[in-house]
Formats: structure tokens, sequence, C-alpha cells
């Protein structure tokens, strides 16, 4: 079987986070079958066996594509179509593994073409346009959504990310059994092509980060948040927490790990006014594997988050860890997450402050959470079980 992927991202560029596409890639390679790739211009080329990436032009004079909807991605979008449509006369490919917004083409090119047709749902994409400010329209909404709707039923397959998706698009599917719930919870180390050769620990290298790594001073009891540092990641909330902490644990170390410099500038100034800057680090943008590296010198976990339904990748990665977590109870969390594997705590900096003390204070309660954390992702979220569902689903496709 030969299958186009069709990624409106840049791939790959950690910075973008599009490790769903590299995963789903991978996959489908070690399962056999050729992989073409149509994505963005940004980005790096990795190394699968069996896989081709074709680019639309880089338009670099533009600026970066960020997260979210923007104009300078609907306009790359364009490009997608045109080039989806040379490569599909070319090859003619059995199966089209659509990502995101490029379903709303593919599902018109679909019938033309007779390939079977996959969409990979992350998110819905009409919440998208109001979640991220982008539109107020109702006229565009309404589209987007009408859109999002005739995909999920023209695709022979609907891949969601989160129970919380899964929920939204299973009401809008005529037939349940075209719909496959596949987390993003594997994390292999993504290997591009032309990098250099992986470190003396054994981690991956990115070429694009060149932070040193901080020093956690020793003797304190490290408490880590890694990921970005969005608002609705919740780190004001976090820092205040943290300065409620303070007092009654003198031991404790907030290490925040990600961010572009005009938003550790703005944390660390949040710090400062609360007089706790000696208490804390923040490292900026760093590779994912030195953000692991953070993550196993933490005494806890921490994941502030305010707001969302679809679960964090990092998530998959922390019940893996072995590390306790500190985890606010919304439901992006609680899909996964239950009191037997989290401290959970209202997303409050009281409560947050209470939580993060609670598993400071206890030893054993840590190490019993952390181990039913670690026994629910093998048994739910592992690599085995995430080859077993996308070999589910190619069989139902071949």
């Amino acid at each position: 079987m030969k299958a186009l992927v069709i990624a409106p991202q840049p791939f790959f560029s950690p910075r973008g986070t599009p490790f769903s596409v590299y995963y789903r890639t991978l996959i489908t390679a070690e399962l056999g079958v050729s992989v073409d790739v149509l994505t963005y211009g940004e980005g790096q080329d990795v190394d699968i066996n069996g896989v081709r990436i074709f680019r639309v032009p880089r338009f670099s004079a533009l600026g970066r594509v960020k997260t979210g909807p923007s104009a300078l991605k609907l306009f790359l979008d364009g490009f997608l179509f045109l080039w989806a449509i040379a490569l599909l006369a070319r090859y003619r490919y059995r199966l089209v593994h659509a990502h995101e917004e490029s379903v709303f083409f593919a599902r018109f090119l679909k019938p033309l073409f007779r390939f079977k047709l996959i969409y990979d749902m992350h998110s819905s994409l009409p919440e998208q346009l109001t979640n991220f400010n982008f539109t107020k329209s109702r006229f565009l909404i309404g589209t987007f959504r009408a859109l999002e709707d005739s995909s999920l039923r023209a695709a022979d397959a609907v891949i969601t990310i989160c129970p919380a998706l899964a929920d939204y698009a299973t009401a809008r599917i005529p037939d349940p059994e075209k719909h496959f719930l596949i987390e993003n919870s594997i994390f292999d180390p993504v290997k591009l092509a032309n990098a250099p050769e992986p470190n003396d620990e054994g981690s991956e290298v990115n070429p694009d980060d060149s932070s040193p790594e901080t020093t956690i001073p020793s003797g304190v009891q490290a408490m880590v948040y890694a990921g970005t540092l969005e608002a609705y990641q919740g780190i004001d909330v976090l820092i205040e927490a943290f300065a409620q902490v303070c007092p009654s644990r003198p031991d404790a170390f907030l290490v925040i790990v990600g961010g572009n410099a005009q938003q550790v500038k703005r944390y660390a100034a949040d710090a400062q006014e609360r007089g706790i800057s000696d208490r804390c680090t923040f490292t900026g943008t760093v590779s994912p594997a030195l953000a692991r590296r953070y993550n196993q010198l933490a005494t806890v976990l921490v994941s502030p988050r305010l707001t969302g339904l679809n679960t964090p990748l990092k998530i998959y990665e922390q019940l893996a860890s072995g590390v306790p977590l500190v985890a606010t109870r919304i439901y992006a969390h609680t899909q996964v997450l239950g009191e037997d594997t989290a401290f959970l705590v209202e997303p409050s900096a009281g409560d947050l402050a209470r939580g993060i003390v609670e598993a400071l204070s206890s030893p054993a309660e840590r190490r019993h959470r952390a181990e039913n954390a670690k026994r629910l992702y093998l048994e739910k979220y592992s690599r085995s079980a995430y080859v077993g569902k996308m070999r589910k689903l190619l069989e139902r496709l071949g």
C-alpha cells in the first residue's frame, strides 16, 4: 500500500511540536506502508525508512508558522492543495492520511482520485477559530463547522486523540466503527535527517537548541514544569502557588522549562516581585532530551493547566516517567489521570500549593501514585498499545 500524509504544519520542528504527525508516519512505515509526506517548507527532514518528504515553498519572508489558525497557514494550505493534486495525479495513492484542516480539500479530491481517506482530527477546527481569537465571524465559523461535519462523514476512518474529542466526533459520524481513539502517547526520539549523532547519554540532539543545562541546587526538592508558557498553562497560578509553598517548605525549588524569551522575562519578573526568584529558575526553550532530564531530576512534576479538553502530550510522558505528578482537576487531565495516579488539585493557587505540599511531604504516597501511573501507561498508552491501534486502523482500510 502507498499512502500520502498531508501535514499542514512545519514538519519537523520541535518548537511547533508536530509530534503526532511524526509518530503516525513512523508507525505506518514500520507496518509496511510506503509513505510520502506533503508538508510546509518550514521544518527539518526526518529519517524514516520508506518515507519521502515533499515540501511546498518556504516563503521565509512571511515569518514562521505559529500554533493555531493564521493567515499564513491559510496561504500555505493553498499550495498544499495544489501540490496534493500533482502528487495524487502522479502516484495514485491508495490511502491519504489528512491531518487537521487538510482534510477540507482532501475530502473533495477523494472521489476524483478514488483513495481511502483518514481524517486525523487533533481538535475541532471551528472551535480553534474562537479559541485563538482568529475570528468572530459567524459565517466563517459556520463554514468551518459544515466542512468539518462533511469531512467526518466522508472519511473512511477518523482518528481522535483524546476521549473528549472522541465524544465530539462520534456524535457526528454515522458509522462509529470507523472511529479510532489513538492518543499521542509515545515519545520515541525523533531522528532528524543529517543530524549529529546522539550524545554520550544516548539522547537525541536538537540542532535548533543551544541552551546549556541549568544546574539545579543540591539538597532541594525540585518541582518541575516542562511545556509551553501560554496563558492557559497556568504558569502565573503556579508561581503564586509556589510563593505560598516556600514558607513551609524551605527545601522546595521550582524549575520552569520552556517558553520564548518574552514569556520567560514576564514570569521571571513575576517571581522577582513575589520575592522567590532565588528559589526558582527558568530555562527557556530546550530540546526534548534536555526537558526529559529535568523531569527525571524532579521530586514532583507539575501541570497547572487551567483550561482545555485535549489531553496534553506531556501527560503520557509524565505517566511513564516514574515521577509523581501534581495536576489540576480539569477534563484535559482527568480523562487520563485519577486520584490513584496523580495528586489532583483545583485550578487555583491555594489548592495547587496545598497539593504540592502534600506531595512533597508524603514520600510513600508519591511512590504509590507514581507506580500506579507507570502501570497505567504500560497497559493503555505504551508503544505496543499505540502500534496495535494503528495496525487495526490500517487493516480496516487494507
